[in-house]
């Protein structure tokens, strides 16, 4: 029977580790058990913050909805009670986008929206 050698293998995959970390600092790039924990902490970081994304421009749009609404006298509390009784279904991302870049066209929807 024939000797089967498993370094093939095994250095493919401490290559694809230490190819992934490249950008680390220290000894994080150039040592694998030092990339792999890095990679798996990077993994964890990276799948919190797609998520956490989405609540900061969550706020984001808010903030500028709410901005705008006061320059025109509105509070946002209530502009978002007047559009639920109306039934819009206009979402924050497209109200905010609409205030900040055609504020008269928003003005306009905000006097829709007040008949």
């Amino acid at each position: 029977m024939t000797r089967i050698k498993r370094g093939v293998t095994a250095s493919k995959r401490r290559k694809k580790v230490l190819k992934s970390a490249k950008g680390f600092k220290w000894r994080r790039k150039s040592h694998f058990r030092a990339a792999k924990e890095a990679l798996i902490k990077a993994g964890k970081y990276a799948y919190r913050d797609r998520r956490a994304k989405k609540r900061t421009m969550r706020r984001l749009w808010i903030i500028r909805l709410n901005n705008a609404l006061r320059i025109l006298g509105f509070k946002y509390s209530d502009f978002i009670k007047l559009q639920k009784d109306k039934k819009n279904e206009l979402d924050r991302k497209v109200l905010s986008q609409m205030a900040m870049e055609d504020p008269k066209v928003f003005e306009k929807f905000l006097e829709e929206m007040r008949k």
